[in-house]
């Protein structure tokens, strides 16, 4: 149940919404500076666990933005449980932990979930041993020969599909074929967009809708905001959905994703998300997050309290 404060013209700058969609006011004693706030706090002393995104929360591209570092290492010192979860698909858990120590952050591969690996686990578990066709890099191979599944180019089981810079008309083509003949789409994610050092660059959905429509055969889409990929990290983490923090820059993805997995989930406005744009992103993924933080010192002062 919300506990509301004495209201004073101080906490109009705090007007927010519950998950019901009703605005609620809190005071400044309650939040950071110009935090905006929704939900009931997580409650309870014990450290909760958290899934946290990676660029746009972390880092964008190859530059960490202020404070992650900091952020990280307070998590650690005060013994938060938590995950790396990610929608990239081409790297492995080890080449994720070195990118991100690369720019300062601490990072071992333990703590990395990425979407290669659920959906690597996924496949073993529906169809163990299967056949794999595989359009994607190192991270999504790797991840399927770790999970005992067979890399083949004939007659696979499945055509798993994530990003892949060397993608070919002949790929396609083979992916038809066999998606055709009955094997079964399955999608690591389906970013559409990509940031890279020159602007925008395909990603892995873009390349699954040429699929899709060469073949009309929809894929099932492991990565967020589908909650196989965060269910996957929760039982990596030995954490239940409700008392786990999702944490992530974009409400289409993180934040969706983590509704549907049945966490709470905290916004940063540090990526995709921002305050101009944060109501029609809502509208499209027809969910609100939890809590709103301007940036990770102000989630991390909140986590603290």
């Amino acid at each position: 149940m919300l506990c509301i404060p004495t209201v004073d013209f101080d906490v109009l700058r705090h007007m927010v919404y519950n998950q019901r969609g009703m605005t609620v006011l809190f005071s400044n004693s309650v939040l950071p500076k110009d935090c905006y706030y929704g939900g009931e706090p997580l409650g309870g002393t014990a450290m909760k666990p958290l899934l946290i995104d990676l660029d746009g929360t972390l880092y964008h591209g190859s530059h960490m933005i202020p404070e992650a570092d900091h952020f990280i290492l307070s998590l650690r010192e005060k013994q938060f449980p938590y995950l790396f979860v990610t929608n990239n698909s081409s790297r492995t858990p080890e080449q994720v932990a070195l990118h991100l120590s690369g720019m300062g952050i601490p990072a071992d591969s333990q703590d990395v979930c990425t979407s290669a690996m659920a959906a690597a686990r996924f496949i073993a578990e529906e169809h163990p041993g299967a056949r794999v066709y595989c359009i994607g890099e190192e991270g999504l191979q790797r991840a399927i020969m770790d999970a005992g599944l067979q890399l083949v180019e004939e007659n696979p089981d499945v055509v798993v599909q994530g990003i892949d810079r060397h993608f070919t008309y002949d790929k396609l083509a083979a992916a038809m074929r066999w998606i055709m003949d009955g094997a079964r789409f399955v999608m690591t994610n389906p970013d559409l967009q990509l940031p890279a050092s020159g602007g925008l660059t395909p990603g892995a959905g873009t390349l699954g809708a040429a699929i899709e429509a060469a073949t009309q055969v929809k894929p099932l889409v492991i990565g967020k905001p589908s909650g196989i990929l965060m269910n996957y990290a929760l039982e990596h983490l030995g954490a239940n959905a409700a008392d786990t923090l999702v944490v992530g820059d974009n409400i289409r993805t993180d934040i969706a994703a983590g509704a549907a997995a049945g966490c709470k989930t905290a916004l940063v406005l540090t990526g995709v998300s921002t305050r101009t744009n944060m109501e029609a992103h809502i509208q499209v993924a027809a969910v609100r997050p939890d809590y709103v933080f301007n940036d990770l010192p102000e989630l991390l002062a909140w986590l603290e309290r």
